[in-house]
């Protein structure tokens, strides 16, 4: 599976943003699809995830209430709606896949996830 990940960019604090995330290769639909963060100096941290039907969803407690993370059903595009964007949401953003079930084996750890995209960056200014 290739991802490529799209959408970042500069933005001041309160404002949105939209990541797309786009697979190609293999059935999209096979795959849990996350996405993660890296900031400057941080480690990974998971931001949102969505289950193969995209009836579930999971979020990281700092990023909660503010970010959506969404899929098409029938077709091979994820996206994260970004809203209320604060300076600490700075980061480079990941999509990636996985094989996994979410509910047996978790969702916010970066090694259940098999595939990965470049990155994008996203910089919100105060």
């Amino acid at each position: 599976v290739q991802l490529q990940a799209s959408g970042g960019g500069l933005v001041q604090a309160g404002g949105s943003l939209r990541l797309s995330c786009a697979a190609s290769g293999h059935s999209f639909n096979r795959y849990g699809m996350g996405w993660f963060r890296q900031a400057p100096g941080k480690e990974r941290e998971f931001v949102a995830a969505i289950s193969r039907s995209g009836d579930t969803t999971y979020y990281g407690d700092s990023i909660k209430g503010r970010f959506t993370i969404s899929r098409e059903k029938a077709g091979n595009t994820a996206s994260l709606h970004m809203n209320r964007l604060k300076p600490e949401d700075t980061a480079v953003y990941y999509c990636a896949v996985t094989l996994s079930r979410y509910s047996t084996d978790g969702f916010d750890t970066a090694a259940l996830y098999n595939y990965w995209g470049q990155g994008t960056l996203v910089t919100v200014s105060s």
